[in-house]
C-alpha cells in the first residue's frame, strides 16, 4: 500500500516511538475521545426524566439510549477509511466540530423522535472522530509507549463514559433533561482548538481510493441489525422486524462479496481473518457492551426502583469509573508480562461477577454497597479487558490499516454498545410488559382495568407512573407493581449478560493464543505487512 508522509501540519514526528509534544498531543487525543465517550453515556440518566417529558415507551427510550452507538457503529468503518485516505486531523476537527450543533439540537428537542435523530446525527459525528484518535495513537507511538498510550485511552476514556451520569445527575437536580446533552459543549470547543494547533497531519496515510460501496453496506449491516433488535420485543411490529432482518442479512452477504473482490476493500477480510484480530475484536464487543449495557438498566433500576435522585444514581456508579482508571494502566504491564489472553480472561472473571451480584443481590430494598459492588466488578473487568482488545487489533494490523484497527476497536465500544443495549433494552421491555400484563391479570380489580390503561401501564415505568398520577386511589399498589415488572425485565437483562461474557470466556480460552504464540503471530503478521509493502512499493 502506498502512504503519505509523516507529520505536517502539527508537531514533527519522532522516531523514539512518540511523537514530539507526545503528553500534549495524547490529552489532545483523549479530549476528542471523551467527547464521543461523555455523549454516549449522558443519555442514561436522563431516561426517566425523558421519558416522563414526552410519555416515551420503554422502546423509544431504548432507541433514544442507543441512538448516538447506533450512528457511531454504523458509520465508524466508513468515516475511518476516509479518515486514511484523506487524512486523520481533518476528520477529527470535522467530527468534533459537527458533535456541537447536534448536542444542540438534542438538547432542545420539541419530541422523543427528533431526540433520536439528534443522538444518531452526533453519532455519525463521532464517526468521525472517535475511530481517529485510535488511528493518531497506532501512527504516533510504538512498541511499549503505544502500549501505555492504548491503555490510558481506554481507561480514561471509559472512566469519562462512567463519570457521564454523575454530571447528568447533578444537572438534572437544577436543570430540564436537555441539559445533560449541553455537557460535551465546552470540552468540544477545547478539544476543537487543540486538535488544530496540536495534532500532526499525514502520518502514515495510504494514497488509495475508499471503497465507498462497502461502507453503505457496512452502514446498512449494523444499522438494520441494531433496530430488528430493538424491534423484536414490540408487539405487531413482526413485519418490520422481518424486514431489518432481511436488510441486515442481505447487506451483510453483500457486504462480504464486495470486500473480496473490490481492489481497494474497506475491510481487509485477510487481516480481519487473522486470529489474534478476529478474537479479539469478539471479545471487545462483550466487554465495553457489557460496561454499557450495566449502565444503561442500572440507571434506570437505581432511579425508578431504589428512588434514588438523579444525581445520586450518576454518583452510584462512580466505583467502576475510578477502578477503570486505576486498573487499565496495570493491564497494559500485565499484557506485557502475561500476554493479552490472561487479561482478557481476568477481565472477562470481573464482568461476569458483576453480573451475578446484579443478578442476585440487586432489588427492591438493595442497600448501596450491593449496587456499588456491581458497578465496582464491571470496572475492574473493563479496565482489564479493555487495553488487551484494543491492544491486539492494533498490533495485528499494518500502520497504513490504523484506520481499520482503530475502527474495529471502536466497533468493539459501539456495536459491542449498540447490542448490548438494545438485548437489555428488548429484554427489559418484554420482561416488563409480561409481569405487567400478570400482575393486572392477577388483581381483583382487572375487569376495571381499560385496553387504553392497560397499555400505558405496561408501556414502560413513566407509563406506570403518569397512570398512578391519574388514579391516586391505586396509586400505591400501580407503583408497586411498576417496580416488581421493571426488576422482573431486569433480571432478563442481567441473565443475557451473563450468558454472553460466559460465551466470550469461552472463546478466548478456546480460540486466543497464549503469550509466546501471540508474540510469534504478531511477530509474523509484521514480517507479511513489511514484505506486502515492499512488493507494493516496489511495483
Amino acid at each position: 500500500m502506498k502512504e503519505r508522509g509523516s507529520g505536517t501540519g502539527g508537531s514533527p514526528v519522532a522516531a523514539a516511538g512518540a511523537p514530539a509534544r507526545a503528553g500534549l498531543v495524547l490529552t489532545t487525543l483523549i479530549l476528542v475521545a471523551a467527547v464521543a465517550n461523555l455523549n454516549l453515556a449522558v443519555a442514561n440518566v436522563a431516561l426517566p426524566s425523558i421519558g416522563a417529558a414526552f410519555d416515551s415507551s420503554q422502546t423509544t427510550l431504548n432507541l433514544i439510549a442507543v441512538g448516538y452507538s447506533l450512528g457511531l457503529a454504523a458509520s465508524v468503518l466508513w468515516l475511518g477509511a476516509l479518515g486514511d485516505r484523506y487524512g486523520r486531523k481533518l476528520m477529527l476537527i470535522l467530527g468534533t466540530a459537527l458533535a456541537i450543533p447536534f448536542a444542540l439540537l438534542a438538547a432542545y428537542a420539541p419530541s422523543d423522535s427528533v431526540l433520536f435523530v439528534a443522538r444518531l446525527g452526533g453519532g455519525l459525528s463521532a464517526g468521525m472522530a472517535f475511530p481517529t484518535t485510535l488511528a493518531l495513537i497506532t501512527a504516533l507511538w510504538s512498541g511499549p509507549q503505544r502500549t501505555t498510550s492504548i491503555a490510558l485511552w481506554s481507561g480514561i476514556g471509559g472512566a469519562v463514559a462512567a463519570l457521564g451520569p454523575m454530571f447528568s445527575g447533578l444537572l438534572l437536580e437544577h436543570f430540564w433533561w436537555g441539559s445533560v446533552f449541553l455537557i460535551t459543549l465546552p470540552l468540544a470547543v477545547v478539544a476543537l482548538v487543540l486538535a488544530v494547533r496540536l495534532v500532526p497531519a499525514h502520518v502514515n496515510e495510504g494514497v488509495d481510493p475508499v471503497d465507498n460501496l462497502g461502507g453503505i453496506l457496512s452502514a446498512l449491516l449494523v444499522g438494520a441489525l441494531i433496530l430488528g433488535i430493538n424491534f423484536a420485543a414490540v408487539p405487531n411490529e413482526g413485519a418490520l422486524v422481518a424486514g431489518l432482518v432481511i436488510v441486515a442479512l442481505a447487506s451483510g452477504i453483500a457486504f462480504v462479496i464486495r470486500q473480496r473482490r473490490a481492489a481497494n476493500p474497506l475491510y481487509d477480510l485477510h487481516i480481519a481473518g487473522r486470529r489474534v484480530f478476529w478474537v479479539a475484536a469478539c471479545a471487545g464487543i462483550i466487554v465495553f457492551g457489557s460496561l454499557m449495557g450495566a449502565m444503561f438498566v442500572g440507571q434506570q433500576f437505581l432511579q425508578d426502583v431504589l428512588a434514588y435522585s438523579t444525581f445520586d444514581a450518576g454518583v452510584a456508579i462512580l466505583p467502576a469509573a475510578f477502578l477503570m482508571v486505576i486498573v487499565a494502566p496495570r493491564s497494559a504491564k500485565v499484557v506485557e508480562a502475561r500476554g493479552a489472553r490472561f487479561t482478557l480472561l481476568t477481565g472477562y472473571a470481573f464482568c461476569l461477577l458483576g453480573f451475578l451480584t446484579m443478578l442476585l443481590l440487586w432489588d427492591q430494598g438493595s442497600p448501596y454497597w450491593q449496587v456499588g459492588l456491581g458497578y465496582a466488578l464491571i470496572g475492574i473487568g473493563v479496565g482489564f479487558a479493555g487495553t488487551p482488545a484494543s491492544h491486539s487489533l492494533t498490533g495485528s494490523v499494518p500502520v497504513q490499516r490504523a484506520g481499520m484497527a482503530s475502527g474495529t476497536a471502536d466497533l468493539q465500544r459501539d456495536l459491542g454498545g449498540a447490542i448490548m443495549q438494545s438485548i437489555f433494552g428488548a429484554l427489559l421491555a418484554a420482561g416488563y410488559a409480561a409481569s405487567f400484563t400478570a400482575a393486572i391479570a392477577a388483581s381483583p380489580n382487572a375487569q376495571k382495568v381499560s385496553d387504553s390503561v392497560e397499555a400505558q401501564l405496561t408501556k414502560s415505568f413513566a407509563g406506570a407512573e403518569a397512570v398512578a398520577q391519574q388514579y391516586p386511589k391505586y396509586a400505591g399498589q400501580i407503583t408497586a407493581a411498576a417496580k416488581a415488572s421493571f426488576l422482573s425485565g431486569d433480571q432478563w437483562a442481567y441473565i443475557a449478560g451473563i450468558v454472553a461474557v460466559g460465551l466470550g470466556a469461552v472463546l478466548v480460552f478456546l480460540a486466543f493464543p497464549r503469550k509466546e504464540d501471540e508474540r510469534r503471530l504478531l511477530a509474523e503478521y509484521q514480517r507479511q505487512d513489511t514484505s506486502s509493502d515492499a512488493s507494493s512499493t516496489a511495483s
